[in-house]
Order: structure tokens, then sequence, then C-alpha cells
């Protein structure tokens, strides 16, 4: 599981086990949850950057590129009110979207 900047904000433990209770390959799982994460990340880089002006998110792409997380998120909470919140949101339509999934998937 790849750390990102919110990742101490967004709980995925729950999409995990769901995928590995699933009656397939080990490498389907690993790609199955490698796919959620990639979703949930997205989603989440997308309202951020409907949340920014043009010229903020070159530099909200730029310090993502660093890796640096305090200055992420000291330029997000600067930039955007309410970002944890907007993160959250974003990340729980697409959790409870693959939760629904799975659910369908093994009823």
């Amino acid at each position: 599981m790849i750390k990102h900047f919110y990742s101490y904000h967004i709980e995925i433990e729950s999409i995990i086990i769901g995928i590995e209770a699933l009656p397939i390959k080990d490498h389907e799982k690993k790609h199955l949850i490698e796919l959620a994460e990639s979703q949930i990340h997205h989603a989440v880089l997308d309202s951020i950057l409907s949340e920014l002006e043009e010229d903020d998110k070159k530099v909200f792409l730029a310090h993502l590129n660093t890796k640096d997380q305090e200055r992420i998120w000291r330029f997000l909470r600067e930039k955007v009110s309410d970002v944890e919140d907007i993160i959250e949101n974003a990340a729980n339509q697409i959790k409870k979207n693959l939760h629904r999934d799975l659910v369908e998937i093994k009823g």
C-alpha cells in the first residue's frame, strides 16, 4: 500500500479485507487492491484540484511531486477551506461504491 499525504485521513482496510475474502487468486486480489487504491487516489486528487485556481493547481502538483507532506498540507489548508472534509467525502464515496460492488460479488 502506497502512503499518500492523505493516508491518515482515509481508512481502506475494510476494502482490503473485503477483497482478501474473495475466492480469487492472490495476484488477482493484489491487482484489485491496487485498483481500489488508485481509484481513491484519483478521486481525492480530483476533488482537491476542482477546489483550486489554475495557478494553485500547478503549485499543488509541484508540492505533490516533492512528497513533502507538511508542505502539501500547509498549502492545502491555506487554499482550500475544509480540505480534510473534501478529501474524506471523495474517498468515502468511492469506498461506498467499492463496498457495494463487493457485496454484489459475494451475493
